[in-house]
């Protein structure tokens, strides 16, 4: 079953597959600094630094309640991040 979050973060992932791409970038560097665990908040805010201060352009809105499942897709996805983000149980609306 999924919750209204679950359906927006879906739609956005689909129209921009480039955020998801930049979330994996930065959840490598963190762990290729020998972090055992990271925030996906802290991976959310280097995502807005680099777009609004490091590159030209316009940068992107990012909902803070899409963090969840990017971080779930992440280790999802990528065995070696498997417990790499501590999360929390998503209820439903």
């Amino acid at each position: 079953m999924t919750n209204r979050h679950q359906k927006k973060f879906a739609e956005f992932h689909e129209d921009n597959p480039h955020v998801y791409d930049m979330f994996v970038s930065f959840t490598k560097q963190a762990k290729q600094a020998n972090r055992k665990y990271y925030s996906s908040y802290a991976i959310f805010e280097r995502m807005r630094w680099y777009t609004d201060i490091e590159t030209d352009g316009e940068p992107f809105k990012l909902n803070n309640n899409y963090r969840p499942y990017y971080a779930r897709k992440v280790m999802e996805e990528y065995p070696e991040f498997e417990g790499f983000f501590r999360i929390r149980e998503i209820k439903n609306d």
